[in-house]
């Protein structure tokens, strides 16, 4: 709690020194202690309490009850009625029906006709159908397809035979590197390594046997088997590539077998015109030149009856009158 300052004007005086403690009591040239009087404290006024009036307790109105329910009389449910059991009269039987009695009837028996039969003539009697062996046997007649690497030659057997061609492809590994010249057909994967073969009916008389060479030098040898017995050769050419076919046409050219140059165009064009290819390969006037597109069945067909049309040319200048 804090007091009040007091003012230096109600301060009190000093009480006056006893006698005993005069200036004489202490030694010559001392003073006596300064007495000082500390300040009064200022009586701080008494708080006068106001006593609280007590509480009076409340009075609270006793709550009223909650209703007691009387429990309620249930009257007692009427039993379902009891039904009696129906009395149900009898059905009349059904009728019984006699049996009818029927009277035989009497039929007069009829006079049968007199039927004619006219005599039946025998059927006049087919004729024999002929036999395979009363047919003569068609002409065979060899011809080969030939051509450098990767020409189409397998595929050209395949598109015109009439029988699944016998193909000998076989996978180029690592080991044909440096020996197999792919060219410009980096993309094929596969060799024919001893020949394709194909069976074509020309018509009942005529049937044509297909035989595809190798396309890689060093299954040459097998050329001299291939050709032995055949009619005439069709050339194939890639006109990219022209330089692959000089060996083909000098081996038919040399062993004096008629063939075609057919040059089969590789997506749909020809780099070279019909002319122009001629010339570079000095062919003779007498040698056909043809177009074809070795996946199509007709172009195929129209190169086989060129060659065709060439050997039967021949046989007629040799034999000097006509077949």
């Amino acid at each position: 709690m804090h007091s009040e300052p007091t003012s230096p004007a109600t301060l009190a005086p000093p009480p006056a020194p006893a006698a005993s403690q005069g200036y004489a009591d202490y030694p010559s040239g001392a003073q006596p202690p300064l007495q000082v009087q500390p300040p009064l404290q200022a009586a701080a006024p008494a708080v006068q309490y106001v006593p609280q009036q007590p509480f009076a307790p409340q009075q609270y109105a006793p709550q009223p009850t909650a209703p007691q329910y009387a429990p309620q009389q249930y009257a007692p449910q009427p039993a379902a009625p009891q039904y009696a059991p129906q009395q149900y009269a009898p059905q009349p039987a059904a009728p019984q029906y006699a049996p009818q009695q029927y009277a035989p009837q009497q039929y007069a028996p009829q006079p049968a006709a007199p039927q004619q039969y006219a005599p039946q003539q025998p059927a006049p009697a087919a004729p024999p159908a002929p036999s395979s062996a009363d047919a003569p046997a068609p002409i065979p007649m060899k011809i080969v397809i030939s051509g450098g690497f990767g020409v189409g030659k397998t595929t050209f057997v395949g598109t015109i035979s009439d029988i699944p061609p016998l193909t000998t492809e076989a996978a180029m590994t690592g080991m044909a590197v440096g020996v197999d010249n792919r060219g410009q057909v980096s993309t094929k994967t596969t060799t024919t390594v001893a020949m394709d073969f194909g069976r074509v009916a020309v018509d009942r008389s005529l049937v044509l046997y297909l035989f595809g060479t190798p396309g890689q030098d060093r299954f040459g040898f097998m050329w001299d088997d291939l050709v032995t017995g055949a009619l005439g050769a069709i050339v194939l050419v890639d006109t990219r590539r022209l330089d692959d076919c000089f060996a083909a046409i000098d081996y038919f050219e040399d062993r004096q077998i008629p063939f075609v140059v057919v040059l089969n165009r590789f997506d749909g064009q020809l780099m070279h015109s019909v002319d122009a290819v001629r010339a570079a390969l000095q062919l003779d006037p007498d040698v056909p030149i043809v177009t074809t597109d070795a996946r199509n069945r007709q172009n195929v067909k129209e190169s086989v009856l060129a060659l065709l049309d060439v050997v039967l040319s021949r046989a007629i200048a040799r034999n000097g009158h006509s077949l």
